[in-house]
């Protein structure tokens, strides 16, 4: 993302745009927006006082600019007024940038300034980059005829953020966007063997980062039945992604960060298969996977002082005659035996394997990301994604570092009354119950058995970071803020 800081400037620019913000309700015009108001011969102020103008977040007014004296272009072509609510909640700043990419797009402007005041802080610019950079997001790499667009360039003029803080914001979206990019390419372009060679070029670029890249043969030899078991019906073999962060200085000597995100490249739902309704949008089943990589990816390029070790376990679920059969029994990389009753919920097995691995690892607590359950989006929405853990205190962690990032999430009970819906007849447990309730809750129950007695939180992000067909790139910001909490020393 192409973002720039200046100061506050005596005199307007001549830019394509230029974003002025006012809080709800609109306060007296002072500086910079009271100046654009003399330049628009009071229009600021009139719509303000019809009511046209009320500050709610992300609400947007566009003003055209009289011509400049004499002809010369020595002002902005345009002023657009944008809310930012109370002005207090960084996710309102959000809500204005993404208003404004919106109208920076729609008049394929090329350069856009924001006059930030003196009270707007690294939080709240940082946000509306934020929400400017996603904003502007636009996946057409496959459209023959997309016109060739790039993003405006974003000046900061004035304000309290410093060229580092906006450093810090514009990584974060390339990783956001990124992330976006590896869910909404079609599964014929990422493929597990795709996205390990994504994470690879990821490690390649950055300093401290390593990639290891496990095959079927290392899968074996590691009895990583669970995930193997759902790539058997797929041309394409499964692979275990991982990558890690050793920074030169560390926060916590004695603290691994294990990271887990689940990432089905294309679920059909194998011989337990799918409606064909929507069935295109499985592509997006590895959202966690993508949140997961770029994720930690982003904590090792800002240079956190944070161990970690991410681990993606990646696979297609096809039918075949080779594929996983209903009832099926699969023993997991940690020695317990799987009943697959059912084909479909596929992705806990693949987590299984990869969490199991990771407590052999040296990881001190454990998170997940994974597109698991449609209870999920039944119970939460796209609002918040549910939160379950087995240490109150990381999942308090994860929770707050959700209301920072802006990546919301609830928590939700693992009580061990909902034990009997994990338990089989034949295995030590089974993937799906023949009840149907509390789908994401058992979903949890099952993924906890193979966590060994760290802590733990799994994120379903069925809801969030998959919506309306769309990747959202949702737990990137999760996981950065969930770093920078832990790059504070005990």
């Amino acid at each position: 993302m192409d973002v720039t800081t200046a100061p506050a400037p005596a005199a307007f620019s001549p830019v394509d745009v230029l974003v002025l913000t006012v809080t709800e309700p609109p306060q007296p015009l002072t500086g910079p927006a009271r100046r654009a108001d003399r330049l628009l011969e009071g229009l600021i102020s009139r719509a303000i006082d019809d009511g046209e103008i009320t500050g709610k977040a992300g609400e947007l007014i566009l003003f055209h600019t009289p011509p400049a004296a004499g002809g010369q272009d020595s002002a902005p072509r345009r002023v657009a007024v944008v809310g930012v609510g109370d002005g207090a909640d960084h996710l309102d700043w959000r809500a204005a940038g993404r208003a404004a990419a919106k109208a920076a797009g729609d008049l394929k402007a090329e350069t856009v300034t924001l006059a930030a005041a003196p009270s707007d802080g690294p939080v709240e610019v940082g946000a509306f980059v934020d929400g400017f950079g996603t904003g502007a997001y636009r996946f057409v790499k496959f459209k023959s005829d997309a016109e060739e667009r790039p993003s405006a360039k974003l000046t900061i003029a004035g304000g309290g953020a410093t060229p580092s803080d906006l450093d810090h914001a514009a990584l974060t979206v390339d990783a956001v966007n990124r992330a976006r990019d590896l869910a909404n390419s079609p599964a014929n372009h990422m493929t597990p063997l795709d996205l390990a060679d994504h994470a690879s070029k990821l490690a390649a670029d950055i300093d401290g980062l390593e990639c290891e890249v496990l095959e079927e043969p290392a899968l074996e030899a590691l009895g990583a039945g669970a995930l193997l078991s759902v790539a058997r019906g797929s041309e394409l073999p499964a692979r275990l992604i991982v990558l890690r962060y050793e920074p030169q200085t560390v926060a916590r000597e004695s603290e691994t960060l294990g990271i887990v995100g689940k990432a089905v490249t294309f679920d059909t739902g194998g011989i337990s298969i799918k409606a064909s309704s929507g069935m295109e949008e499985m592509k997006l089943d590895m959202a966690g996977g993508a949140a997961a990589l770029e994720g930690a990816a982003l904590i090792a390029r800002l240079g956190l002082p944070v161990r970690l070790i991410c681990a993606v376990p990646a696979a297609e679920n096809m039918p075949s005659g080779t594929a996983t059969k209903p009832g099926d029994v699969v023993t997991a990389m940690n020695g317990k035996t799987i009943e697959v009753i059912n084909t479909d919920a596929e992705g806990r097995l693949i987590l299984a394997d990869a969490l199991a691995w990771l407590t052999t690892q040296g990881a001190s607590r454990l998170i997940n990301f994974a597109t698991l359950t449609g209870a999920i989006v039944v119970a939460l929405g796209e609002v918040y994604a549910g939160l379950f853990g087995s240490d109150d205190e990381w999942l308090q962690d994860v929770r707050r570092a959700g209301e920072a990032s802006g990546d919301l999430s609830w928590p939700m009970p693992l009580h061990e009354g909902y034990r009997p819906l994990i338990e089989s007849r034949v295995a030590d447990l089974a993937n799906a119950a023949k009840k149907r309730q509390a789908g994401a809750v058992y979903a949890g129950m099952f993924l906890r058995e193979f966590t060994g007695e760290l802590p733990w939180c799994h994120v379903d992000i069925a809801g969030t970071g998959m919506v309306d067909g769309k990747g959202t790139g949702f737990g990137v910001r999760l996981l950065l803020a969930l770093a920078q909490q832990l790059s504070l020393e005990k």
